[in-house]
């Protein structure tokens, strides 16, 4: 008879691949390309497989085991894929897959599914770098620099706009409180709230838009030395071309065929040593600084509003209050979705941001008053 931490192990462990299971199984149904669909298929045939591991050691302990009961962020991921695709998660489950890969390596009696689960946290991985490879350049790489606007070139967009809504959520929520603190009025902490709502909005949107258009510029001048190398020094492009086609596995002498060909047409050398010796993408060269720059704005602005909007209908303690309480909604709903690319349990991540930022509002609100107060 098994303990009853084993037990709970083997209900955790069940309930993880079914949720795994059904990820893929919708990942499968949604995934357009065909080698695609049928990989995730495999992934949750193979999670099935490792559930019944888990539901047999269940049943043989005489243990009755319940319909299973998807957990929030399973929901949450399927919301996801349904609605912006499969690529838009793969980045946060392939961190997650990595995360988990070794779970059972301290299980002796699940031994032979580490391996699986290396497996999947493989293939998993291959196909998300895959796909970021077909969408990131050099220049994005460079916008990578910036702080939260991180993921919005990387290929992970859940973060980014996770990340982007928690700037303006913190700092609007902070900056209210302080001024709140401080004894202001009303109509004083609104103007204060909408200003640092447009001003944060403004700078992170400023900032998204210098980023990408420094990207642009530095990819255009580097592919422009490269026609300029081409043109002047061909003999020596041709060589890099060949070394970069023999890194690839290529023999020498195809290798040096290859480049001799590519080099007969200028336009073509050039477009082939962009993406392979500077690895830019000469149609995508960062992405749009405009579009960036609005994306950063909204998901600064979503983030802020929180904190703001009780001032628009109350007064006084009870928009306080009301300010608490939507700010901490808000960081709820930020922590859940941490949660995703985080590999902690939603209520964990919920809980803990929620924490983080009260212990920051308090700060601001305890140096308001304490200001408040010495000024008046």
């Amino acid at each position: 008879m098994a303990s009853r931490h084993d037990l709970k192990r083997f209900r955790t462990n069940l309930a993880d691949e079914l949720d795994s299971a059904t990820l893929y199984e919708t990942l499968a149904r949604i995934e357009k390309d065909p080698a695609r669909s049928k990989l995730y298929g495999q992934l949750a045939a193979s999670e099935r497989e490792h559930a019944r591991v888990w539901h047999n050691k269940l049943s043989a302990n005489g243990v009755r085991v319940r319909a299973h009961r998807r957990s929030l962020k399973t929901h949450l991921m399927r919301v996801l894929i349904h609605t912006f695709g499969p690529s838009f998660v793969l980045p946060s489950l392939a961190a997650a897959e990595y995360a988990d890969r070794d779970k059972y390596a301290n299980q002796p009696d699940a031994a032979h599914l580490s391996a699986d689960e290396h497996r999947h946290a493989t293939a998993v991985q291959a196909v998300a770098t895959e796909d970021k490879q077909k969408r990131t350049s050099v220049g994005a790489q460079i916008a990578d620099a910036e702080a939260w606007h991180k993921g919005v070139t990387s290929g992970n967009d859940l973060r980014a706009a996770v990340l982007g809504a928690n700037d303006g959520l913190v700092s609007n929520f902070c900056l209210i409180m302080g001024v709140a603190g401080a004894g202001t009025g009303n109509k004083a902490i609104l103007l204060t709230g909408l200003a640092g709502l447009i001003a944060g909005a403004c700078s992170m949107a400023l900032g998204e838009w210098l980023s990408v258009t420094n990207a642009r510029e530095l990819a255009r001048t580097q592919i422009a030395k490269e026609a300029d190398e081409i043109e002047h020094t061909p003999d020596a492009e041709r060589n890099e071309l060949t070394l970069i086609y023999q890194a690839k596995g290529i023999d020498a002498e195809e290798a040096r065929r290859v480049a001799d060909q590519i080099m007969r047409d200028k336009q073509k050398a050039l477009d082939t040593l962009t993406r392979e010796e500077l690895g830019i993408d000469p149609a995508e060269l960062g992405g749009n600084p405009w579009s960036a720059a609005g994306v950063s704005f909204c998901l600064f602005s979503l983030g802020a509003i929180f904190p703001a909007m009780p001032f628009l209908w109350a007064h006084g303690v009870v928009a306080i209050y009301q300010c608490i309480g939507l700010s901490a909604f808000g960081l709820a709903a930020v922590g859940v979705f941490t949660s995703l690319f985080n590999g902690r349990s939603a209520a964990f991540s919920a809980f803990r941001q929620i924490a983080i930022g009260l212990v920051a509002a308090a700060f601001t609100y305890g140096a308001g008053r304490l200001l408040g107060v010495s000024i008046s």
